[in-house]
């Protein structure tokens, strides 16, 4: 199907979640977690597909990353589906219950948005957590991830509808768009009259290419330019330990830290112990002027102002001494993308003036950024972290794929 008849289908289609109760929601959730862990072999062929044609084409370790399934992937995936169930629907809830003084009873219900759109790139763990978050939250979805992840996403949306067909409920609320051309991106972009909100997940170029060529309102989930503030005041077992955590754990992904900043008070002492252990773990080192010859054990890079705006998704980092938990505060409000922070310091004050004035979707204390993440947050499978202010910001769960509506009950009153 082209396109737009794929949208089209599935708006057709979408009252067949919208209208599920929560106990079949469960179900569904069920059914499709099931079929993924014990088809975990066809998917596993198809994504074999995509992994060597990307290894044949060059892509990077992180990329790589990103695009690979293994069975204990898919478990976790099948795991995050699972999550869902505990999870109260949100649909339905009352907001607001309140009675006018002209005798309406006004409420204002939560309801699903109706066909959410997602637009995505090499990770094909987010074509099964969209279909999930979407079938809890009672919205229709229409998926087109990359072209490197094709086959790979074709066999999850096939898995799952084809569980879904077998146990007799309707699957027509999933769509895949499998034009994977730029020109098939640009025309799911304007399919405003049956898509209701589009969702980008991936590089700041399509988040980019979403926010200025979409007709359909786009929520932005951004890349993770992230920090680590190591005050004057810290803890450098911690320090390094969180560091390390969160820059080497799993490189690829926009909760990793992507620079490290150093009070200038400890700099001296600090930054050659960190030298030592990045060294060790292969990761190249952009040091800023002041830092530069406190990590020759790293064999640093001078830095440029585009690498403290840089997210790297690869063993680099960028490294920059401050004056003050002031100054480092004002440096990453300036570089950074809104995404997740963290300050590592045993002094109250400095970390609550971190925490307050630090511009992020989330911020931390004394602990990794790798927690930014709708699974560790207890909300199941994320959509996305969204960097924006309207109408979501941070891990994307699903309470974030709702809007509401005001139900007003009279008896027989009329406007003066």
């Amino acid at each position: 199907m082209t396109v737009k008849e794929v949208c089209a289908s599935v708006k057709a289609h979408a009252t067949a979640i919208a209208r599920t109760t929560e106990q079949d929601k469960n179900r569904i959730l069920e059914i499709c977690a099931n079929a993924l862990t014990s088809r975990a072999d066809d998917i596993l062929r198809a994504n074999e597909q995509d992994v060597l044609s990307a290894k044949k084409e060059g892509k990077g370790d992180g990329f790589i990353d990103r695009l690979t399934l293994t069975h204990a992937r898919i478990e976790g995936i099948a795991e995050g589906l699972r999550q869902l169930l505990a999870l109260p629907c949100p649909v339905g809830e009352i907001m607001e219950d309140r009675t006018l003084a002209n005798g309406l009873q006004l409420q204002r219900v939560r309801v699903p948005m109706g066909v959410v759109g997602i637009i995505y790139e090499a990770r094909p763990n987010v074509t099964a957590d969209a279909i999930g978050l979407c079938i809890k939250s009672g919205n229709a979805v229409v998926l087109r991830g990359s072209r490197d992840a094709l086959q790979s996403n074709v066999a999850i949306v096939d898995v799952m509808k084809d569980a879904l067909t077998k146990n007799g409920y309707d699957a027509g609320f999933i769509g895949l768009i499998t034009d994977a051309t730029r020109e098939g991106a640009t025309e799911f972009m304007r399919q405003k009259d049956t898509v209701d909100v589009l969702i980008p997940r991936g590089s700041a170029g399509l988040i980019r290419a979403a926010v200025e060529n979409s007709l359909i309102p786009v929520i932005e989930t951004g890349t993770g330019n992230c920090h680590v503030y190591v005050e004057k005041n810290a803890d450098f077992q911690k320090a390094i330990d969180i560091l390390v955590n969160a820059k080497t754990q799993r490189i690829s992904v926009c909760n990793a830290c992507e620079s490290l900043l150093v009070d200038a008070q400890i700099a001296n002492e600090f930054l050659p112990v960190v030298a030592q252990v990045l060294m060790e773990k292969e990761v190249v080192v952009h040091a800023c002027a002041r830092s530069l010859p406190l990590m020759q054990k790293a064999n640093p890079i001078p830095a440029t102002e585009e690498d403290f705006h840089k997210e790297y998704l690869a063993m680099e980092i960028s490294v920059k001494v401050v004056d003050d938990y002031q100054s480092a505060v004002e440096f990453i409000n300036a570089h950074s993308t809104h995404h997740s922070e963290s300050i590592i310091t045993e002094d109250k004050k400095a970390a609550e003036y971190f925490l307050e004035h630090v511009d992020s979707a989330a911020v931390y204390h004394n602990a990794s950024t790798r927690f930014t993440d709708g699974f560790e947050f207890g909300l199941g499978a994320e959509m996305g972290i969204s960097t924006q202010k309207l109408h979501a910001r941070g891990p994307m769960g699903l309470k974030e794929l709702t809007s509401y509506k005001y139900v007003v009950r009279g008896n027989g009153q009329v406007r003066k």
